[in-house]
């Protein structure tokens, strides 16, 4: 509807002033609240004076007279200042719902794997530790976009580059040398990345040791860090480890082993998955020779001690390190190689990473890098940039432990979710195995809907129990009304199939408002795939379920005496449990089929 009416906009203008504009001219949105009793939607006429030559009552009034007279669905319409309010006619949202109601996937495409990929790329933890919570974001959020762009027909590439080598690796390695005393995950208990983990903090407890008394020794803070020997051990362990040193690449590989399975445990926990893992150790010597060729064809040079830069002040940037001087990689290295190996190789139409904000100045580096070397797809590269997540008693430390663990707050929703059923009586004769997998549901519910209804973009605070409420905008409230909807529809003994009802019957403004809300579904999957933001579905979801919450106090559904609007009022619900549940789909989460 919303297109049909912007073409029938773009005509008028035609018709009525002989004037040819684009459809990105043209805006419409939902009537403001304070008119929602006279309209449904609101042509925007403020940009196509310009083209009436004529004050924005009249355009309005010329264009909304039009609309009326060419369009079968717009039943009137008022002018207010420069703002076209329509009113829909109740038969359109009738015949929209006998269309749609029973459409399991309405607004849903299918992939169309003719299409040249697009490379979403998310979570790329390193080795050195276990997921946090700032991992949970960065998971989420790659998982949705995926989801959502899927949703619109996309072929989507889901990808994870694992940061499996390097100095911070390289920590944990040495700290379990010296100090481990062979321990493994099954003789402590720990996960594998968790134990790993515990030996990156050491490494820092000791670190900063040394680091204490060079300074008490009278050597300078900056100095003291490099001359520190742990750091100078971890650093001799790298060059090591990048030339191939049999014992080093042995004990690196059984330390990421224990952590690859307990990446496995995390990631199945949150429900995400990958069609293809890159790994650092594999793509580092692929950027080394894309570095080589910028050598070879001036647009790097090299300084006096060997290490490789390019000067990008013409960019309004600085000079850029692409190779140490003793040969070994930096980020900007491997992911020079990843991009280049990744467009040779598959020839993405998109390659968006989700990585957050901190690096926004590592992606500008990147593609103005890659322009330099003239690849002309580096346009094709988005940097899909995140703010920060913190917890209420602040910012997380890796190198000090100070993290909050993945596992650890997974199990906390879900046990806060356990709580809270509890105490509010929300099971039905549930046995014990359908109320874990309803606590699991719901917990993980919270978790992912808290977090993907705020914009990408704003830092955010994540507060475990505010996740799991049953009222507000939280994913337990929808969940709840998904559930709510079933509940109606098990008591109704109907079978959802053909909904014969005449176009004439008469609807109450809670049903045009919902069957509004459900309409709109379509526009917000496409506008949360061209934005890439989650929280367009989420809030969206949201409000249906708001929406229906109203509907049901409000109007008589299985008690209604009328069996056409009894027939329609079921085919009503029915069609809006749908919606959420594709929407919360899109969010990577469940809804439960009772409560």
């Amino acid at each position: 509807m919303w297109q049909s009416l912007i073409d029938a906009c773009v005509d008028a203008c035609q018709a009525l002033y002989n004037q040819e504009i684009k459809a990105d001219i043209v805006h419409i949105q939902k009537t403001n609240a304070q008119f929602r009793n006279e309209a449904d939607l609101t042509v925007m006429v403020f940009p196509l004076v310009k083209f009436s030559r004529k004050a924005p009552e009249q355009t309005a009034q010329d264009i909304g007279n039009y609309l009326k007279n060419t369009v079968d669905y717009v039943e009137d319409f008022t002018v207010v200042k420069g703002f076209l309010n329509l009113k829909i006619a109740s038969s359109f949202w009738i015949l929209f719902l006998q269309r749609n109601f029973n459409d399991t996937r309405f607004s849903i495409q299918e992939t169309d794997s003719s299409l040249a990929p697009i490379i979403v790329e998310y979570s790329s933890p390193n080795t050195n530790k276990p997921l946090h919570l700032g991992h949970i974001r960065n998971n989420l959020l790659g998982d949705s976009i995926s989801r959502i762009l899927k949703a619109n027909g996309k072929n989507v590439l889901q990808v994870n580059l694992v940061n499996d080598r390097g100095i911070h690796i390289c920590k944990s390695m040495l700290a379990w040398q010296k100090w481990g005393n062979g321990e493994t995950p099954e003789s402590s208990g720990l996960k594998g990345d968790k134990l790993v983990g515990k030996y990156y903090v050491l490494f820092d407890t000791h670190y900063k040791q040394q680091i204490t008394e060079l300074i008490g020794a009278g050597i300078g803070e900056e100095e003291a860090a490099k001359q520190a020997p742990l750091i100078q051990e971890a650093q001799t362990m790298l060059e090591r480890w990048e030339a191939g040193d049999t014992q080093v690449r042995e004990l690196w590989k059984r330390m990421n082993s224990w952590v690859y399975s307990g990446f496995d445990v995390s990631y199945a926990s949150m429900g995400i998955s990958f069609d293809k893992l890159y790994y650092e150790c594999e793509t580092y010597l692929l950027g080394k020779n894309v570095v080589q060729k910028g050598l070879a064809d001036g647009v790097f040079y090299k300084k006096e001690d060997g290490s490789v830069w390019i000067d990008l002040t013409d960019e309004g940037l600085d000079e850029k390190l692409l190779l140490r001087a003793n040969g070994t990689s930096v980020y900007m290295t491997q992911d020079l190689g990843t991009a280049v190996t990744r467009y040779e190789e598959i020839h993405p139409e998109r390659m968006i990473y989700v990585v957050g904000n901190e690096q926004n100045y590592h992606f500008d580096v990147l593609k103005k890098v890659l322009k330099k070397m003239h690849y002309t797809w580096a346009d094709s590269i988005r940097h899909f940039s995140y703010g920060m997540v913190e917890l209420p008693e602040g910012k997380m430390k890796s190198r000090e432990g100070k993290v909050v663990d993945a596992d650890d707050l997974i199990a906390e929703v879900i046990e806060t979710a356990r709580q809270t059923t509890l105490e509010l009586g929300k099971l039905e004769n549930f046995d014990s195995e359908e109320a874990l997998n309803l606590f699991r549901i719901l917990g993980l519910g919270g978790l992912k809907y808290f977090i993907l209804k705020v914009d990408p973009l704003k830092n955010m605070m994540f507060n475990p129990k505010e996740s799991i409420d049953f009222t507000g905008n939280t994913g337990p409230f929808i969940q709840y009304t998904y559930a709510r909807i079933q509940s109606l529809l098990r008591k109704s003994d109907k079978e959802i199939g053909a909904l014969n009802v005449s176009s004439n019957i008469n609807i109450n403004e809670e049903e045009r408002e919902l069957l509004h809300l459900c309409s709109d579904f379509d526009r917000i999957l496409h506008l949360a795939a061209e934005e890439l933001s989650p929280a367009h579905i989420a809030n969206y979801t949201f409000e249906l379920a708001k929406q229906y919450n109203q509907f049901y106090q409000r109007i008589t559904v299985l008690k209604e005496d009328n069996q056409e609007l009894r027939e329609f009022r079921i085919a009503l619900s029915h069609f809006t449990a749908i919606i959420i549940k594709n929407g919360m789909s899109l969010l990577g989460i469940e809804v439960p089929q009772r409560m």
